[in-house]
């Protein structure tokens, strides 16, 4: 009581000091992010082209685009696409705006009535376009102030409106745009000519070739300062985005044996009766087990993780790890607990029985507004629907035939082969059909409804009857127990404390523990096994996250994984030892090229074969459009050479993707010029035009003035 006197006395001083630690906190968050005074980038997410894309309205978007994705795509991917469709949208903008284009009123008018002119509200008794009556809608919608009205099957208001207008102005400025740009492209008859005759003209050559294999690589040496040389001529390969490396190890909420064992024990402590006390009654009462439960189907649903199923089940619809054992056992019979995917099972054979596989039945459908497939011709309520069903059915059994009374039935794919439709039991039929052909016998009829409406159906055939069983199933699903996953954390926490005075790598080791890796940029999202967890990319390149930092993490669904990272690169060229695995086997076959050069003697493809031990080569019809010489492989180095040489001339030496080659020109095979290259121009004229709109964008956007802060806004 003393404490409490003290607390309640101090109770001001306490308030301030939570007050002070909270504004430190705050205030520190503030300095951390210093534009939070401002209002400044954190609220925009890019601005391309001096267009500031807005955080909030962004985000509005990206949530619309999920909501009409229906969760098939994640947050980071929706945001990539909006954020793909704003850059579009700002750049074609840009274009617009510098070239004047915009859609004026006799034009909008137009595009109106282009998009509106089938709709009856824009008609007149002839059913023309009557923009008088398109004028008294749009002023109408004006006049609700934010209300609906019904045009064609949909709702409108003044806002959705214009925003339709704005977005038919739009496409029409875009279309116009492209119309110009493709009205500039077109094909010269020198480029016809010059297509015509890279298919048609061909070469015979006859060729050497001193491979850089030849020369081993460890005989060529290359610098640092020749592989930062080779990567500065060669920037556009070589510069790379921010990245991180970040290595990991896993700690899962994994159920451990003792937890299995647990749950095994549990699943067999369900089969005998038990007794509970009841503080109601004051009693003691026998609570059935499994082995004396008389309602199973009750006793299942209230003990298992699976529902009761009253199904009888063929092999194949059975567990794989227990089938076998299930068909062969008797009325009454157990298996398990066995392990069966994330359960544990224990089953009791119910019942047996002999059932066909396939069967084949007549039926007569009578469907009901609503019913699935119902079109508008349906006009019968549920109940109007049964009681035809239920009227054909009494006609039937007063001697009626069935054959006479298909033309009720409304599924004419049926009824062109008399009403019947055979099927197996894993076909995707109505279960309310299927259950009816497959449990009643032969020559038995009855009504049943499904989705479809309501059925007369008549069983006509069943064959390959098999043995099959009904099986009550209590099902455990493997989870961890309390004491795993608070093991799971220490285990975890252990790792990490450690790992502050400690080698990563060695304690992992220690542990058993396997050290993943991984490296990503700032904007992705999945880790490979772990799935998108763009909260570990976050930290990995927050401002003050250095190499050699770790973190844990916790992962949904799996537990815990603890990140290191090992290395930070920022944007710019990469590393020489990163760039020495491609950049360094293009200098060896440089510095090969010029060692093979100076090696080479004689003035013929012959003489220089001889000299270097290498066997000639012929390669005939080479044309200018196929860069792979036979017997060589792709090389358009020597076949662009071969284009350039005369008859009988034999080529300097050429540097090629596989060795030094030396060629001579056999034959000129010259192709006869055609009195006419319209054809040929007008497929080149097509394939350019239809490859400008894609092009047109990748260097509008190439070209943008962009400043991304997505990483730091919104992802």
């Amino acid at each position: 009581m003393a404490v409490l006197n003290k607390i309640r006395q101090r109770s001001l001083i306490l308030i301030l000091v939570i007050a002070l630690a909270l504004f430190s906190f705050v205030i520190g968050d503030l300095f951390k992010n210093s534009t939070a005074f401002s209002g400044g980038p954190q609220d925009v997410v890019a601005t391309i082209n001096g267009t500031d894309i807005n955080r909030n309205d962004f985000q509005q978007k990206v949530k619309n685009y999920q909501d009409r994705a229906g969760g098939r795509q994640t947050s980071t991917q929706a945001m990539n696409a909006i954020y793909n469709q704003e850059l579009r949208s700002i750049v074609l903008k840009s274009e617009f705006d510098e070239l004047g284009l915009s859609v004026e009123k006799d034009e909008m008018r137009d595009l109106l009535k282009n998009s509106f002119s089938s709709y009856p509200e824009f008609q007149d008794e002839n059913g023309n376009f009557d923009v008088n009556r398109l004028n008294a809608f749009i002023s109408n919608l004006k006049d609700l102030n934010g209300e609906a009205a019904p045009l064609g099957n949909f709702m409108v208001n003044y806002e959705s409106w214009t925003n339709n207008e704005q977005t038919i102005a739009a496409n029409a400025i875009q279309q116009t745009y492209y119309n110009m740009i493709k009205a500039g492209v077109s094909t010269t008859i020198a480029e016809a000519e010059d297509d015509y005759f890279g298919d048609a003209k061909t070469v015979d050559i006859r060729y050497v070739q001193i491979p850089y294999t030849t020369i081993a690589d460890s005989l060529v040496v290359a610098s640092k300062t020749e592989i930062q040389a080779y990567m500065n001529a060669h920037k556009d390969t070589y510069e790379t985005e921010a990245s991180r490396e970040v290595v990991y190890v896993e700690f899962k909420e994994e159920a451990s044996k003792a937890d299995e064992d647990k749950i095994k024990a549990d699943l067999l402590a369900l089969k005998s009766d038990k007794s509970e006390y009841n503080e109601s009654s004051k009693n003691t009462e026998v609570i059935p087990g499994f082995d004396s439960a008389t309602d199973i189907e009750e006793f299942i649903n209230s003990n298992s993780d699976i529902k009761y199923s009253d199904s009888f089940l063929r092999a194949a619809e059975l567990p794989a790890v227990a089938k076998d054992t299930l068909l062969k056992l008797s009325v009454g019979d157990y298996y398990g607990p066995y392990k069966d995917g994330e359960y544990y099972k224990l089953s009791r054979v119910i019942a047996t029985k002999q059932m066909p596989d396939s069967v084949k039945v007549r039926h007569i459908l009578i469907p009901h507004v609503g019913g699935q497939r119902a079109d508008a011709s349906v006009t019968k309520t549920v109940e109007e629907a049964k009681t035809t069903a239920d009227s054909i059915f009494a006609q039937i059994q007063a001697g009626t035939k069935f054959m006479d009374l298909l033309e009720l039935s409304s599924d004419k794919v049926s009824n062109e082969k008399d009403g019947e439709i055979e099927f197996d039991y894993r076909a995707g039929m109505a279960p309310e059909f299927k259950a009816y052909a497959f449990d009643n016998k032969k020559g038995d009829i009855g009504v049943v409804q499904t989705s479809f409406g309501y059925h007369i159906i008549e069983v006509l055939e069943q064959k390959s009857f098999n043995k099959t069983v009904k099986i009550a199933t209590l099902a455990d699903k493997i989870e961890p127990s309390e004491q795993t996953l608070q093991d799971v954390f220490n285990k975890m926490s252990k790792f990490e404390i450690a790992a502050k005075d400690g080698d990563f790598n060695a304690l992992a080791k220690e542990r058993d523990l396997v050290i993943k890796p991984i490296t990503f940029k700032e904007l992705d999202e999945n880790i490979p096994g772990l799935g998108s967890q763009r909260e570990v990319v976050r930290w990995a390149f927050e401002d003050d996250t250095e190499t050699g930092d770790f973190k844990n993490f916790a992962i949904s669904n799996f537990g815990f994984i603890v990140a290191k990272v090992v290395e930070k690169k920022e944007k710019g060229l990469m590393s020489i030892e990163d760039a020495s695995i491609t950049a360094l086997p293009e200098i060896r076959k440089e510095k090969k090229a010029q060692m093979i050069r100076k090696e080479l003697t004689g003035t013929t493809v012959a003489d220089i074969a001889k000299n270097q031990g290498q066997s000639q080569k012929t390669a005939a019809a080479v044309t200018i459009k196929n860069t792979t010489l036979s017997g060589a492989g792709v090389e358009p180095k020597v076949v662009g050479a071969a284009f350039g040489l005369a008859q009988g001339v034999t080529s300097k030496p050429i540097d090629g993707e596989k060795g030094v080659y030396v060629i001579e020109v056999t034959k000129i095979n010259e192709a006869t010029k055609l009195d006419n290259y319209s054809a040929i121009m007008n497929r080149l004229n097509t394939e350019r035009r239809n490859t400008v709109q894609t092009k047109v964008i990748t260097a509008l956007e190439d070209a943008a003035e962009i400043e991304d802060n997505r990483a730091k806004t919104v992802y």
